[in-house]
Parts: C-alpha cells; structure tokens; sequence
C-alpha cells in the first residue's frame, strides 16, 4: 500500500520539488496551493499525511487555522507545519494544537524525508492501537490440526495476498470474522485498519450513514463529515458480516463502490475514493437469498471471487481438547483466573457434545466453568461440573465416573461396556472415520471393524480415507 501524502503551499516551486521528492521514495503525492483547495483534496480522499505550510497570499485561513481543523476532524491523519517566517512560539503553538513536528525553510530534503517516515510510522501505531481498543476480542489462533482446519489455512495462506474479495461462510459461531482478521494480518494490509461491521445489527434508517459516512451543512462554509466504515478501512480490509441482511437500496451503492472504488457521503455531492479491500461473510445460504431476489446476484458475484467454507465444531471433533486448552490458557492470561485443569471425564462429555453454537459456545461454557464452578482439589474440573446443556447432549457418559457404576458388572461385562464406550468416544472425535480412529487406538482397520461389530456398534463411515 502506498501512503498518499498531500502538500499544502502557496509556492509552486515548493509543491512541485516536495512531490518529486516523495515520489522517488515511493510515496503518492498530490498538491493544493490554498486551504480551499487542500479541503477539496481532503474530503475527495483522506491522505495519509499532510504537510502543511502557515502563511497563504489573499486567503481567509491561515495554516494553524486549517491545523485545528484537521486534527479535530481527522484525528489520526499526521500533520507537518513547514514555514518560512517560523517562530519557537508558533511551533509550540502548533505542536500543542496537535502537528506532528514544525520544519522551517529552506527544507531540508534528508530532515523532511526522516520525519514523514516517523510520522507515519507512529500513525500507524495509533489506528492499530485504536482499532484493537474498539475490538471485543484480541485476535485469536486458528487452533486445531483436524484435516478441515488444515486446509482451512492454507487456503487462507493462499488467499491473503492476492487482494481478491472474499466469502466467509459457515455456521454461526465457526469464526468468520477470526478468518477475515488472519487473511487481513497475513495480506500487504496488514498495517492498515481492519474495520468490521455487521448488517444484521445496523438499524435499517442508517445502514447508508454507517458505510458511507454523512455531510451536514449547519452553515456556509466547510461541512460538518461523519466518515463511514468505508473511509475508516481506507488502506485496509473491510469486513462487511452477514451481507444476505443487507438493504436491496444499499447493496446497490456498494456495488458501485466496489467497481469504482467511488462512493457519495450521505447528504453530500462529493466523490470520495477509498483503498479497501472488501471481505464478507454469510451464516445462511447465500445462494437462496439471491434466488429469492432478496440479494442482488451481480453483487454476489463481485463479492464471491474466493469463496472460505469454515467447518463447523461438529465437523472437527478432534479440535475440541485443544481448543479447551487454549480457552482456558487464554482466560488465565487475560483475566487473571486461577488455572484448572479438565478431567478425562470432562474432556470426553466435551467432546461428545451437539455445540450448536460452535466454538463460541465452547469458548463461553469455558469461561463460564472458570469463573463459576468452585475449586476442588488440584483445581480439576469434573464432568458433572459442566452445565446441563453440555451433559445433555452428551450421548451417554463417556467414562465410568461413578464406580458404582461397575461395581455390578463382571470383569468381562465392565471391559465390553469400557471399550463400547472408549471406541464411541474415539469415533465421535475423528468423525466415524474408521481409517484415522484406527491409528489413533493402535488397531488395523480390519480389526477394528471386527471389535466394533462384536461389541454391537454400527457406524456409518463419513470418510475412509487417512
């Protein structure tokens, strides 16, 4: 991404050798010889950076008056003073309005080079920050090595860098949005915004403010602009959630700004250009929104050049140990809970479970055991600890728990019943794949199939590959 600088001075012979300059360091420059000019460049397309000098021939606003300005308005775009007839109070003054740094004439090429760079280093810094202030959640691993998460990866992997649009779908739960961040982190964006929105939860009479921003005049002169998610991702990765939800009227203008890159703030006549690369997710069929009419197809269509299927947790049994770990690791670390540990019991009714909710369900039951369930001896966590959802949908106990249980049964009855249910637990974790249940419990496959008929198990094969 290249950063696009705007240069704001009366002097053509300065604008032109600071644009010459930039451009040989490989930024994009544009130039405005007056602060009317420079406010037309700015709502047209916010910069980068923007290096600014004090002092215009004939014009109503000075330099510092455009800076406070700015800063108000745009309170993560870096602004250099520059100025010939610059005095230590009026770069105090600037410096406290909010200017990153004062540069006197004659300019220095190696000073102004050095400072545009840490300017926009430490602007950088701060939307990342922000951005990670305004998320819910820091961004999560992909955690698993099932053969669906996997490849979900690498598809990532392959995905990222390219710049295409893509269409997240899967359950709700799964980690779309997980999947939109990592092919953000992992894409030439990455230290550009990453702004996500969800059209189920925007209010209907808004949905047109909140992506394309708003100008309002409550007098003559400069508007009043509210920038959207579009001009907020400008630079980075826009990930619009549950799309099918979306308005008909608004699916229109973002097809607009899809093929144009062009849009129109609501209540305004100016076109803004935004850099964005635009990812989308669906819970549902998205297919039978556009059949029903209730999703426009050219707009499918431009938004599915790369379609990410994310498998849900019932798809990847053998993710959920890990993924427990890793909740319980991570609310340790992040909320200061004691540790604890799940028993093999609880472990394997976990795994056992429906999870219609998927991994945020598992994620929230984790969280829930961490904070409510009183600590026994070593800190363990039981399988009668777990909420009666978890149990429930448990098919049967997945271990002798209750040694009465077997206290009934002769050696060879308590053996059959312990491996019927160790072989269910196995099978529910590959997904009744017998070739990997197989090699995880150390059996040929043949002999496996023996031992399952024998102990009265039927099962339907998902896939008998490795």
């Amino acid at each position: 991404m290249k950063y696009n600088i705007l240069i704001v001075d009366d002097e053509p012979d300065i604008r032109r050798a600071l644009a010459d300059v930039l451009e040989d360091e490989g930024y994009q420059a544009r130039t405005a010889p007056d602060p009317d000019s420079a406010d037309a460049a700015i709502a047209e397309q916010v910069p980068s950076l923007v290096i600014l000098d004090i002092w215009f021939r004939g014009a109503r606003r000075d330099g510092v008056e455009l800076l406070r300005d700015y800063v108000a308005r745009h309170p993560f775009m870096p602004i250099i003073m520059i100025s010939g007839h610059g005095t230590i109070t009026t770069a105090v003054k600037c410096t406290r309005i909010g200017a990153y740094d004062f540069i006197e004439k004659p300019l220095q090429t190696d000073k102004v080079l050095l400072v545009v760079k840490r300017a926009l280093d430490e602007a950088r810094l701060r939307r990342e920050n922000e951005e990670l202030r305004r998320s819910t959640r820091v961004l999560d691993d992909l955690v698993g090595e099932s053969r669906a998460m996997v490849q979900l990866r690498e598809a990532i992997s392959r995905v990222a860098p390219t710049g295409s649009r893509v269409l997240i779908t899967g359950p709700a739960g799964s980690g779309k949005e997980l999947v939109a961040r990592h092919i953000h982190q992992q894409s030439p964006r990455a230290n550009g915004p990453f702004v996500a929105i969800n059209a189920a939860t925007m209010e209907p009479e808004r949905v047109e403010e909140e992506l394309f921003g708003r100008e309002a005049r409550t007098s003559p002169g400069t508007p009043v602009i509210t920038h959207g998610v579009f001009e907020r991702a400008d630079g980075g990765t826009l990930f619009l959630d549950n799309v099918p939800d979306m308005p008909l009227a608004t699916q229109g203008k973002i097809l607009r700004a899809l093929q144009e890159q062009v849009f129109t703030r609501l209540g305004g006549d100016t076109s803004v250009r935004a850099d964005v690369r635009v990812l989308t997710s669906a819970s549902g069929s998205i297919t039978s929104a556009v059949q029903s009419g209730h999703f426009r197809e050219d707009l499918y269509y431009r938004l599915n050049v790369v379609s990410i299927d994310v498998p849900a947790l019932s798809e990847r049994r053998e993710d959920v140990a890990p993924l427990s770990q890793y909740f319980i690791r991570r609310a340790v670390c992040q909320q200061g809970l004691s540790t604890r540990t799940l028993t093999g019991d609880a472990e394997m009714a976990l795994l056992m479970a429906n999870w219609p909710g998927n991994v945020r369900q598992l994620r929230n039951v984790i969280e829930s055991l961490l904070i409510m369930t009183p600590e026994g001896e070593n800190g363990a966590i039981t399988a009668d600890m777990l909420p009666g959802e978890v149990r429930q949908a448990s098919p049967a106990p997945v271990l002798f728990h209750d040694s009465s249980e077997v206290m009934s049964l002769g050696l060879r009855e308590a053996r059959a019943a312990f491996e019927r249910k160790y072989l269910l637990t196995q099978l529910a974790r590959f997904g009744n794949n017998i070739s990997r249940t197989a090699a995880a419990v150390g059996m040929e496959r043949s002999a496996l199939h023996r031992k399952l008929r024998a102990l009265g198990v039927s099962v339907t094969e998902r896939d008998t590959g490795g």
